[in-house]
């Protein structure tokens, strides 16, 4: 059992962060770490379908990112949007903070807004404007800061799924393991869908070196009857990505252990030793050193396993992160 943060570092040469996509949708590396028999192969994304089995059922995560991160003109600061409560109030993340204290005054495209509210526990700032902003025209895609570049305009397409939906854009990160597909290949897949509205503490970083002590971000989800009932149908599931996993884990379940459809929010925290007891095969991209989501790919696969494969993962050059290439585990 490791509930230490130090037994989930491990070394990451700089030159292997991906900055950007791969040509191609469906051009990056994957690594298939066969649990039963502890071995690993090197094969490609396009080789997925290969490994699924007769009645398996994929679970992606079909959430929109939204065009979150704004840099206003007077001050200059940068905010990231984490809720629209209403058009002209905005929950925000800025940085850097002291510009933007409580009652100061915010100009953004000719459009003016206050600070109206600074929620001390959080550090968000809530913004009130005199009409409200066309964020997707003053908005640019909230690529995650390790990437140490601006947003461009490709990451409009690039940062979102092909299969994301269309009636609302609540994410503030994509669930980049689903960034790898392609119209035509979802179209031969056994698919479900369900939506996890991917807030930004995804990116928060553990902080205690006892990782029990750490507080889980709470997240929305909606599970659609469809999915609820495909996935009873199903003989494995095969999560597309950590979020897919965390609503299948963290989802509500009846007496007889089916999934409940219908809107909800967890925190669920998936850690050595907790088990996984609904996903029986993950698709995900390589995790940060020390991050929540290094420990819920170990409560599937092992702490070990999953440390060896990493560091196999650096000696053969593997692309990390979001824009990087991924990893099956089977």
């Amino acid at each position: 059992m490791s509930l230490r943060l130090s037994d989930y570092q491990f070394h990451l040469p700089q030159e292997l962060i991906a900055r950007h996509p791969a040509p191609r949708r469906d051009g990056a590396r994957m690594m298939v770490l066969r649990r039963a028999e502890g071995r690993i192969e090197h094969r490609r994304f396009a080789e997925f379908e290969e490994f699924l089995r007769p009645r398996d059922l994929c679970v992606f995560n079909n959430a929109r990112v939204r065009p979150a991160r704004v840099v206003t003109d007077e001050p200059r600061v940068e905010l990231l949007v984490l809720e629209q409560p209403t058009p002209t109030r905005w929950v925000c993340w800025v940085k850097p903070g002291r510009r933007a204290r409580l009652g100061r005054e915010l100009r953004l495209a000719g459009i003016t807004g206050r600070v109206v509210e600074l929620r001390e526990e959080t550090g968000e700032r809530v913004i009130e404007w005199n009409e409200p902003p066309d964020l997707e025209k003053v908005g640019q895609m909230p690529i995650p800061p390790y990437l140490g570049r601006a947003p461009e305009e490709s990451d409009r397409e690039r940062y979102q799924t092909v299969y994301a939906r269309t009636d609302a854009a609540r994410a503030v990160a994509a669930p980049t393991a689903g960034l790898h597909f392609t119209p035509e290949m979802m179209a031969r897949l056994p698919r479900a869908f369900v939506t996890l509205d991917v807030g930004p503490g995804t990116f928060q970083p553990v902080k205690s070196e006892d990782i029990t002590a750490h507080a889980m971000h709470v997240e929305r989800f909606e599970i659609p009857a469809e999915t609820a009932e495909a996935e009873h149908q199903a003989r494995r599931i095969v999560a597309v990505g950590t979020t897919a996993a965390r609503v299948l884990e963290g989802g509500p379940r009846d007496g007889d252990g089916r999934l409940v459809p219908g809107p909800g929010e967890t925190r669920i925290f998936l850690h050595p030793p907790r088990r996984v007891n609904h996903v029986g095969a993950l698709l995900t991209n390589f995790h940060l050193p020390g991050s929540t989501l290094l420990m819920l790919v170990s409560a599937l696969a092992g702490r070990e396993p999953i440390l060896a494969a990493y560091r196999e993962a650096v000696r053969e050059r593997y692309r990390f992160f979001s824009y990087g290439d991924c990893m099956l585990i089977v």
